[in-house]
């Protein structure tokens, strides 16, 4: 135990310098349509003008097809999972190789976008139907269009395929409120059914066939025989209807009511934000999910899943929400889509392995980080702007929010999976809670502060029936507070607000004991140091100050970033700091050198969020991007491998030495390329032409004449750049042409064209060999007035 204790200690002591980004929780939709495969192993979903294709059970990312610049308006899965077919406001279709990512056919589809989709279940046909009111049929892998269906007045919203009888039929519907069944032998149309009101968003038929039901923002569902072109009758759902569709016959309705266990089921979502099913027979609602707390969402499409018999509930703040049919509909999993600001984060559960994102909602996101998985807490009636978690078991956590209430959430870990309940709620603010925070040392108190300039001391009595009650209530600052921690030992709390000013103040009265004074705007964030009696504060001003909380003096100031610092935090047991600012940069410093050790660049917004996990391996940062990025701290692998770089560096310099001893010239030289040291090989080269004169060779020695016509691509391209280089200086030069000479009567010219780096060798060449060779061209002219002068003498 004891060993272990000093290992974490030294570890905490060694001076971080070296991160690298490990994992990312990043968007995947941003509205539109969703796909989910019919074996469920992928996700498809509309990234802006892309479409991201993700695994479903673990959130990999698989592949990312991009768009053509315009937004996409509806796609389709062929049933078994090989090509995806998309359709965008470019007007063009094009059908996708899922395997590979690549586009593999781009046809121009209608002359108006295509706003729905479907498939054949012999992923053989698709269906497009655009707002030019035609709806066509294509064959997916010969690229041409079988069918043309004129006559919807109006956008095609709702298309789907039927087989009965060996006879192929499309039903389609539009928002002139009629829906149309397609003979595709006659390619003709065979019935239009009237009755709707309003724009039809859902067809579907029945298992014996016979049966089409449609759903429409007329708040009803019709049900048809649609070979008679007869109305067998009108449900009335009371929401305005996005998508309608049956249950197969064989989904397992043991929870159900008996009554309903022999009945054909079908689905509806809409503008009410619940997933119901009813019985077609009756029209009664068999089963509806569990409102959330406060949910304001709305349904946009549901996909069903017969596999795994699950229902997904596409919402309209781009979420995935995913109900069991066996379990009466109840949440198994969420997917977010996309998270736009994320303003705060806080790590949470008793081993951290869940993360706590605030984002412009008033659902607050709490991710697995392992799986990524997202749990949805509602419950705020308004956007959440900030959170903090208990440090002595990391279980309790607590939410700050527009709505002007605090709530205490608890996480409750059981063997299925991880629930959280809202443990109470903290009502009295008159404006919106900015801060919160929660002590060290015990779970009794809760501290809060808002733009109503108040802090208020919540007393937490876990008795049961028991509410936060405010102890005391403090005007504390001129302008909005931005932010509250905690001393270490409980004893004191300080708050950073608006008016550029820090407070200090005593946790038991709320007494002020003191205020610092120096930073030039609001102060956005502060935290006492975990050993010293300093806290730290990052402001507007782009600096970050430590402060002395016995006198309230300014110790040392922190200057590096381009915009507002926006959060700070201590590192290794207080010796180091971790910023974030506007800039988009998370940076480490080192406070007694008042240096940036290192800064983090992954983000590509102002980076609002910083989160240190209690071991200080990772740290978590999040911002505008909507990105989430985890920084592993890898400063001791980084030395580590370092030393062992230089370890071998050292071996393999005295095996240089050895080689060269025993004039073993081949491993000689291959080592030096290895270890890329021109000036080495340089020197080597001299070595060999000096002490050695074999006849018929180029460089003296026929062993290394062979060695440089032996050598691979990769060191020819090496060696070559060093002849460029050697070849510019005078001194170097016949050394350079020499073992330049050797490689081009070994080589030929198409061998040495072909290599990556040839023309700038050859242009970096030819320049200084003309001027060498001019240089020597004098040498040799000036050497006959030497002769000239010794013959006059002689005679």
């Amino acid at each position: 135990m004891e060993e272990d204790q000093i290992k974490t200690t030294n570890s905490k002591l060694l001076l971080k310098t070296s991160f690298k980004s490990v994992k990312t929780i990043d968007s995947i939709y941003t509205g539109g349509k969703v796909l989910v495969t019919d074996d469920e192993s992928l996700l498809i979903t509309t990234l802006n003008e892309d479409i991201e294709v993700t695994e479903l059970a673990t959130g990999k990312k698989i592949h990312r097809l991009e768009g053509d610049t315009e937004i996409i308006t509806t796609m389709a899965v062929k049933p078994d999972g090989k090509h995806l077919v998309s359709a965008s406001r470019s007007l063009q279709m094009r059908i996708w190789d899922l395997s590979t990512g690549e586009c593999i056919r781009t046809t121009k589809a209608h002359e108006a976008p295509v706003i729905v989709m479907d498939i054949d279940h012999t992923s053989t046909l698709v269906a497009t139907g655009g707002a030019d009111g035609v709806v066509k049929v294509w064959d997916i892998d010969r690229g041409f269009c079988t069918h043309v269906f004129n006559g919807h007045r109006g956008v095609v919203s709702a298309v789907k395929f039927h087989h009965m009888n060996g006879q192929w039929y499309l039903a389609s519907g539009a928002d002139d409120c009629e829906v149309r069944i397609w003979n595709l032998q006659t390619k003709k149309c065979m019935g239009v059914l009237q009755s709707h009101v309003s724009v039809i968003r859902g067809l579907d038929f029945s298992a014996d066939g016979r049966t089409l039901i449609s759903g429409s923002r007329d708040k009803v569902v019709n049900v048809w025989d649609w070979q008679t072109k007869k109305l067998k009758t009108t449900y009335p759902i009371y929401e305005t209807l996005e998508t309608v569709g049956f249950l197969t016959k064989d989904t397992d309705l043991s929870a159900y009511d008996e009554r309903w266990q022999s009945e054909e089921l079908f689905y509806t979502g809409g503008d009410g934000g619940l997933v119901r099913l009813w019985d077609l027979k009756t029209g009664e609602q068999v089963q509806a999910q569990e409102k959330e707390e406060n949910s304001k969402h709305t349904i946009t499409d549901v996909i069903y899943s017969r596999k795994s018999q699950f229902l997904a509930a596409v919402t309209n703040d781009q979420n995935i929400l995913i109900y069991s049919i066996p379990q009466q509909l109840h949440r198994v999993k969420q997917i977010v889509g996309y998270n736009d600001q994320i303003v705060d984060i806080a790590y949470i559960g008793p081993e951290e392995s869940h993360l706590a994102a605030v984002t412009n909602s008033q659902v607050l996101r709490v991710y697995n980080i392992e799986t990524q998985d997202c749990e949805l807490l509602y419950g705020h009636q308004d956007m959440i702007i900030c959170v903090d978690r208990s440090r002595v078991d990391g279980t309790l956590f607590a939410t700050g929010s527009k709505d002007r209430t605090a709530r205490l959430w608890r996480m409750i870990e059981d063997d299925e999976n991880n629930k959280y309940d809202c443990v109470g709620v903290c009502v009295g603010h008159t404006e919106s809670i900015g801060a919160v925070a929660l002590p060290n040392k015990s779970t009794h108190f809760l501290l809060t502060g808002g733009q109503d300039r108040t802090v208020k001391y919540w007393h937490l009595d876990w008795k049961k029936d028991s509410k936060p009650r405010a102890l005391y209530t403090h005007q504390a600052h001129e302008k909005d507070i931005n932010t509250i921690a905690i001393a270490p030992n409980d004893k004191f709390f300080a708050t950073g607000s608006q008016d550029k000013l820090v407070k200090m103040w005593s946790v038991d009265t709320g007494e002020l004991l003191g205020t610092c004074k120096g930073h030039k705007r609001g102060v956005w964030s502060v935290q006492f140091s975990p050993v010293d009696q300093v806290i730290a504060t990052s402001s507007g001003d782009k600096t970050i100050k430590l402060w002395n909380v016995r006198d309230f003096t300014c110790i040392k100031t922190f200057e590096g970033h381009t915009n507002s610092v926006l959060r700070v935090d201590f590192l290794t047991a207080g010796m180091q700091l971790v910023s974030s600012g506007s800039d988009g940069l998370v940076k480490v410093w080192t406070i007694k050198t008042n240096e940036c050790e290192t800064s983090l660049d992954n983000h590509t917004e102002k980076v609002w969020a910083l989160a240190v996990r209690k071991d200080q391996k990772y740290i978590a940062s999040a911002g505008a991007d909507s990105v989430v990025n985890f920084w592993e701290d890898v400063t001791r692998e980084e030395q580590e491998q370092e030393l062992r770089e230089k370890e071998e560096f050292i071996i393999k310099e005295q095996e240089l030495q050895n080689f060269m001893h025993k004039k073993d010239y081949l491993n000689a030289i291959l080592l030096a390329l290895s270890l890329e040291q021109p000036y080495r090989l340089l020197t080597l080269f001299r070595t060999v032409m000096e002490e050695n004169d074999q006849e018929g060779t180029i460089t003296g020695s026929q062993a290394v004449d062979s060695i440089l016509a032996e050598l691979g691509t990769q060191n020819l391209e090496k060696i070559l750049g060093y002849i460029r280089d050697w070849n510019t200086n005078a001194k170097h030069a016949h050394i350079a042409q020499t073992i330049l000479n050797a490689i081009l009567s070994s080589h030929s010219s198409e061998e040495i064209v072909e290599l990556a780096n040839a023309k700038e060798v050859i242009d970096g060449l030819l320049p200084y060999t003309d001027r060498h060779f001019q240089r020597l061209d004098d040498f040799i002219t000036q050497s006959y007035i030497v002769d000239y002068t010794l013959h006059a003498q002689e005679s």
